[in-house]
Order: C-alpha cells, then sequence, then structure tokens
C-alpha cells in the first residue's frame, strides 16, 4: 500500500456565485485559474458541475500532496481565492480528500 502522500489528492469545492461575478470578470478569472492549475506539476484533472438550483461543484484532482500543496499555495491562487470571497461568491466550502481506491469502467 502506497503512503497517503503518494495517492492523488482530490478538492471538492462546492460554490454559489453571486449575481454579478460574471459582470465583476469571473469568467476570465476562472479561466485563467484553469489554465494555471493545469501547468502546475502533478495536475490531473478538473471539472465543474453545476446543478439545477445554482449550486456549482468543482473537482480537483493532483497527483500527490506536495503537488496539491504547491497548488494550495501558489501566490496567484490565493489571489484569486481573496478576490473569490470579495468578489464573486455568496458561498462555498472546500473538501480536501485522499483517494483511497479508484476504479474505472469505459466501453
Amino acid at each position: 500500500m502506497q503512503p497517503d502522500r503518494e495517492k492523488p489528492v482530490v478538492t471538492v469545492f462546492r460554490s454559489r456565485l453571486r449575481p454579478d461575478a460574471h459582470a465583476n470578470g469571473y469568467g476570465e478569472l476562472a479561466e485563467h485559474m484553469k489554465q494555471r492549475a493545469a501547468a502546475m506539476p502533478g495536475f490531473m484533472s478538473y471539472k465543474v458541475f453545476t446543478a439545477d438550483d445554482g449550486e456549482r461543484v468543482s473537482i480537483v484532482v493532483f497527483d500527490s500532496h506536495d503537488h496539491h500543496a504547491g497548488w494550495r499555495d501558489d501566490p496567484e491562487h490565493r489571489a484569486a481565492q481573496q478576490r473569490g470571497r470579495a468578489e464573486f461568491y455568496t458561498e462555498y466550502a472546500i473538501s480536501v480528500c485522499v483517494e483511497e481506491r479508484h476504479r474505472r469502467f469505459q466501453l
């Protein structure tokens, strides 16, 4: 069994946008941060889903704790988080999890 530090780290970011988020530049910043995350060492995937009630769920996966920490501590990411609290979100919740097991089926 691998030590936890070598297992993928999954961040689940649940959020709701303010009505004026897109007018305040949310879309442009979100796209920039998605590209920045994808360029970080250990980046594996990013997906975002929006529920019928407006809640958004973003799932970001890095291949290790250390690479996830690099993204977490990235200065541009930190600045974007501050801007998110000030200008874009009415609420959010973050869960960071270590992948315990992974199964896949594909035709």
